[in-house]
């Protein structure tokens, strides 16, 4: 009842955007949208090679194939709507459609959050326990592994976006973002929302130190077990298959932190929509590149499939 008496109070708001329609911002602009179109083709086609070739049905890729879905679904949320609206200059969503953005947004950067954590203790296990790692990190285990970062991410965007609806926004509805995000959303709104900051500080710390915490464990004791190898050669393998992941956990969590963990009063809404484009932009398409230039096997299913294609083309 509440979120339809706001929706009946206004009917959408108005997407300041990131960019001008100045030379430099349209060159931006085109920046952006490569971007864009490299990670929607990295991702596709990273989840293809994982579900086409039998080399790729491991737990370490099934979890990649995650990945790429959530960054896919990720970039889809946001970038399609901003350009719409950078190009036809209406910058205008209605109150249903903020409100469906936040919630997958919120959702998607959760369960990627969590996922990435838990994928730190694959890499422990394999690397820890290679002989028993078919057994610890059986279909059933990667299966709850993915669902609970799947579940506990929607819930978080659930929470958050009924909190955010419900509030009342009564007078301007210019948002100072690219897309619906809750921090941005808040300032509109005409009521006290020092509770809803509180509920959103608490989901951010457990949905991101928690995953986090699971990484610095996970490799502290992994990096234990590395440092007692007695092989400069297998030393060398471990912290290189290690390293892909590392990279990844660094990008979304240094991104995420500086957005949502900031005191209020170091942050600016043109350094929020600069980050918030690494992170939902950028580091989606940064993901597939590393996990498959670093990767031998990755590599080897695309080239089998483009020799596939040439020999399939030719009479």
């Amino acid at each position: 009842m509440g979120i339809l008496s706001n929706r009946s109070s206004i009917d959408g708001f108005i997407l300041l955007g990131i960019f001008s329609c100045s030379q430099t911002d349209l060159v931006l602009f085109s920046v952006v949208m490569v971007v864009f179109t490299v990670a929607l083709c990295g991702n596709v086609l990273l989840i293809f090679l994982v579900c086409t070739d039998p080399q790729l049905r491991t737990p370490m890729y099934f979890f990649l194939k995650q990945l790429s879905l959530m960054d896919l679904m990720l970039v889809c949320t946001i970038v399609p709507k901003m350009a719409v609206n950078f190009l036809s200059g209406r910058k205008y969503i209605s109150f249903v459609g903020c409100g469906i953005q936040i919630g997958f947004f919120v959702s998607l950067v959760g369960s990627e959050g969590l996922l990435l954590g838990l994928m730190a203790y694959d890499r422990y296990v394999a690397i820890s326990h290679p002989l028993h790692y078919p057994i610890l990190m059986s279909q059933r285990v990667c299966l709850q592994i993915a669902g609970s970062s799947w579940a506990f991410g929607i819930l978080d965007g659930m929470i958050q976006m009924v909190a955010a609806m419900s509030l009342p926004y009564c007078g301007s509805r210019n948002v100072d973002h690219f897309f619906c995000e809750v921090s941005a959303l808040l300032k509109l709104a005409c009521a006290d929302t020092s509770l809803f900051d509180t509920l959103l500080f608490a989901c951010c710390v457990l949905m991101l130190f928690l995953p986090f915490s699971i990484v610095v464990v996970s490799y502290a004791r992994l990096l234990g077990v590395v440092f007692q190898m007695r092989s400069a050669q297998a030393r060398k393998k471990a912290l290189a298959t290690c390293s892909s992941h590392l990279m990844a956990v660094s990008l979304f969590y240094g991104a995420a932190m500086f957005i949502y963990l900031r005191p209020r009063r170091y942050r600016t809404p043109s350094h929020d929509k600069m980050v918030s484009i690494f992170y939902t932009v950028l580091t989606p398409m940064l993901n597939p590149l590393i996990y498959s230039l670093r990767n031998r096997d990755v590599m080897g299913a695309l080239r089998k499939r483009l020799e596939n294609c040439r020999f399939g083309s030719q009479p």
